[in-house]
């Protein structure tokens, strides 16, 4: 499954919370079934991630692991 991402964010290299609060900064600001691209090294990003989208009721699409980075999909559908 290719995503098409219509946002892109690069938080490689930041320790939580940091990505968790750009993401929330980017997706505040995108409209309704826009996804966001978000890719972080920090491996403490996956269960924060998935928590803060059950949490804030976004829809993580899918987040995969490519040569130490983690790269996830997530729709806006609130």
């Amino acid at each position: 499954m290719s995503l098409q991402p219509n946002v892109k964010l690069d938080c490689k290299g930041l320790s939580c919370p940091l990505p968790v609060i750009k993401t929330k900064k980017i997706i505040d600001g995108m409209k309704l079934g826009e996804i966001l691209e978000m890719t972080a090294t920090d491996p403490g990003s996956v269960n924060d991630m998935t928590a803060w989208s059950h949490r804030t009721g976004q829809e993580l699409l899918e987040h995969k692991e490519d040569h130490g980075a983690y790269i996830f999909y997530i729709k806006k559908i609130k």
